[in-house]
């Protein structure tokens, strides 16, 4: 079993450190050196630019989530990414990516269904009514966003397939590539990166497949041209550059839970009283903000998705 070693994986430390450090230059005040204030990097200067794919300026159709909070910048939410298939440094995966073609795509899904398909990606955007879905991202390293995402539910495409009664997982699996995408050839990984949710999971309303994002389609730098988007899990749970989708009977093991099985669970709920083995989840830095928030249970889905987990000891569940 490949097990990644702690120093890859950014701890809540490293990045308020890296905070102090900037602070006490006199810089934290401006939007980039804030981004740079949680990224894993001690060195590093943010070295991505903003950019829009048509030219038209990104939009939303409400300036916050349901909540009240503010939605993050374009800026923010495309030059500030974990996609370790690019880089382990959050600044370097805009610039690394921007080139990364995204089209020709398709998406094979199969496994225990009675009715496999293999979709393009052009095809999904337009089977599907896409929707814009305002969602809070909570990342396990602690640090959050409120993003307007640009989808259709997972459901809808599963109903197309017609899972079978034995199907009680979907597996789902990023595209292997490492030419093209350089942190492949990291040696502490299992690549391709895998991911997992229970099929009630899945068939919930609030789990989408997102094409886009601020009104626009996705850039490489967020998951394009496919990802997952599951707004009470943590934000690693949410795979990009999907490729296959398989429904299974047995529960998938992910790439983190591979990596790092002690750390990393099936689950990955957002739950402030269940700490990261290295760090508290019990409060936040949402990106654009100087102090910290209190988590919320569930990341504020708890009345939408608590059901799911009834009966169950979350702390074992984690």
């Amino acid at each position: 079993m490949i097990k990644i070693p702690p120093s890859e994986i950014t701890p809540e430390h490293v990045y308020l450190n890296r905070r102090a450090f900037l602070k006490s230059l006199g810089v934290v005040s401006t939007g980039a050196a804030l981004l740079a204030a949680c990224a894993p990097s001690t060195t590093s200067a943010p070295d991505a630019q903003p950019f829009v794919d048509d030219g038209l300026p990104p939009s939303a159709s409400a300036d916050t989530d349901e909540l009240g909070d503010p939605l993050n910048s374009f800026f923010e939410i495309t030059n500030f990414n974990n996609y370790y298939e690019f880089s382990i440094d959050k600044q370097k995966v805009a610039s690394l990516s921007r080139d990364f073609a995204t089209s020709p795509w398709t998406v094979q899904v199969g496994g225990l269904v009675n009715n496999p398909k293999t979709f393009d990606i052009d095809d999904l955007r337009t089977m599907f009514d896409q929707e814009e879905r305002i969602y809070r991202l909570r990342c396990v390293e602690g640090w959050s966003m409120v993003i307007p995402w640009l989808g259709f539910p997972l459901a809808r495409l599963l109903e197309v397939v017609q899972p079978k009664a034995a199907a009680k997982y979907v597996r789902f699996e990023a595209l292997l590539d490492p030419a093209r995408m350089p942190g492949q050839r990291s040696r502490w990984y299992d690549w391709p990166y895998v991911e997992g949710l229970r099929l009630d999971e899945a068939m919930h309303d609030l789990t989408i497949l997102a094409t886009g994002l601020y009104g626009k389609n996705l850039l490489p730098a967020n998951g394009a041209p496919l990802r997952l988007v599951v707004p009470w899990k943590y934000g690693f749970k949410s795979i990009k550059a999907i490729v296959k989708i398989d429904l299974v009977e047995e529960q998938p093991v992910s790439l983190w839970m591979k990596a790092a099985p002690n750390e990393y669970g099936f689950y990955a709920n957002v739950n402030p009283e269940v700490p990261h083995p290295r760090w508290s989840q019990s409060t936040e830095r949402r990106i654009g903000e100087l102090g910290r928030r209190p988590t919320l249970m569930f990341n504020g889905y708890a009345e939408e998705v608590a059901h799911l987990y009834e009966g169950m000891d979350l702390q074992v569940n984690y």
